[in-house]
């Protein structure tokens, strides 16, 4: 045995990392305040619907989606690629030719983007494709928009497409977020599907707690972590940590897991983020016996921004709903969507999509439940990916893990986990 350590934090990263630990034979226990894990990446049932914590989706090409997960094992159900640009009378079809053949030639005439712009698209495709991994969050960085418009792109293009599509991605129609979260994930886009498990997304961090489990990781819900003292031991002998019910715990090594806010406060390092992104996601079904069918593409807000965009997950992922019964997810962007009325965004999504089905009635819409999540995903503006904490910046026997280190995703977290248990390693 190479010591032991504790885990503060069951999310993706606190799960990977105490894995990858338990591993390399050190004896963990992780600790999680909440009755189960997952962090961010929760599904829970509501009426025989499968809901995810705000719309979520895997990106199926992650390096550290096929470095730690079983995507066999996850009954992964996939989206067609590209997207349909939705507005008042009219659905126009943006698809990627080369993964999706058969919608090339009507993406082509799509009347939304113009044809140069799909051609610049292929050469922005080809150009992301011959970078290394180490090359992306790195060298000269700028806004999403200055981006696209140093490539050249129209502003149909940016309008019509990009915003509507990484507002769901970044959470922010303005497109100020980081260039190189769009170039990785355009990438990745390119290089796989975007998918959700059969079993909703939860199924992700069950799957990594089996994993950590069968490694011999100690996994401890219901246990909340008050704070992490150094000085009760030599620091050369481990750390203590102490839980909200007044027990202690001492270890060789400390890692800490926990949300952006929480670790920052357990750990000192200031260079965790704490501005959070804030997005509202609002379920909802259609009568029994009343289908809802988009060729499995997402659906985009080209003429407004509530809704964002509309998700037909059950088309889909059918387990995501009873039988004869649809599931639709909208996602709502900014801060005044969180004071806003159920009703009131229902409305909304209902009078969109009446808007681009006027050959359909959607008066029996009706919600399932609504997620208002304040800390959706830390703010990327330009250059913020520079200055974030490295897992070993904490003071003696202790290391962070967490997307805060890396990126905002879900390949941020799990990446973080790995190079947070190679610190912690180091350290033991």
């Amino acid at each position: 045995m190479h010591g032991d350590a504790i885990v503060v934090g069951g999310g993706l990263a606190g799960l990977v990392a105490a894995t990858r630990l338990a591993e390399s034979d050190v004896d963990v226990t992780l600790y999680e305040r909440r009755p189960d894990v997952g962090g961010r990446v929760r599904s829970r049932e509501t009426d025989g619907f499968t809901l995810d914590r705000g719309f979520q989706v895997l990106f199926t090409s992650y390096p550290s989606v096929r470095e730690e997960l079983d995507t066999a094992g996850l009954n992964l159900r996939s989206f067609a690629p590209g997207a349909t640009i939705c507005r008042p009378g009219s659905r126009a079809v943006l698809s990627d030719p080369l993964r999706d053949p058969r919608r090339a030639v009507e993406s082509a005439l799509n009347h939304e983007v113009p044809f140069s712009d799909k051609l610049r698209t292929l050469a922005l495709r080809y150009d992301l494709s011959k970078q290394a991994d180490e090359e992306f969050f790195a060298g000269r960085d700028a806004s999403i928009r200055e981006y696209l418009d140093d490539w050249g792109f129209s502003d149909a293009y940016i309008g019509n497409f990009i915003e509507p599509f990484y507002g769901g991605i970044t959470l922010d129609r303005t497109l100020s977020a980081s260039k190189h979260v769009f170039e990785y994930t355009f990438r990745a886009m390119s290089r796989g599907s975007i998918a959700v498990p059969a079993d909703g997304m939860g199924a992700i961090p069950r799957q990594l707690a089996d994993r950590a489990r069968a490694a011999g990781v100690a996994i401890r819900t219901g246990e909340d972590v008050e704070a992490i003292d150094i000085g009760a031991r030599d620091p050369a002998d481990g750390a203590r940590v102490e839980l909200a019910d007044g027990a202690t715990a001492d270890a060789d090594i400390v890692v800490v897991a926990a949300t952006p806010p929480e670790a920052r406060r357990l750990t000192g390092v200031e260079s965790v983020p704490d501005e959070g992104v804030p997005n509202v996601t609002q379920w909802y079904t259609l009568p029994e016996g009343i289908a809802f069918e988009t060729g499995k593409r997402i659906l985009l807000n080209a003429a407004g921004e509530s809704p964002n965009a509309v998700v037909p997950l059950s088309e889909v992922a059918p387990e995501y709903a009873p039988d004869d019964r649809a599931l639709l997810a909208a996602t709502f962007l900014g801060e005044s969507a969180l004071e806003r009325e159920s009703a009131s965004l229902r409305e909304d999504t209902r009078t969109a999509l009446s808007a681009w089905f006027p050959e359909r009635g959607f008066e029996g819409l009706e919600i399932v439940d609504t997620d208002r999540i304040r800390f959706a995903q830390f703010a990327q503006p330009p250059g913020v990916h520079a200055g974030l904490p490295e897992p070993d910046d904490p003071d003696g026997p202790v290391v962070i893990a967490g997307e805060f280190t890396e990126w905002s995703s879900i390949q941020g977290a799990m990446k973080s986990g790995r190079r947070a248990a190679e610190a912690g390693l180091e350290r033991l």
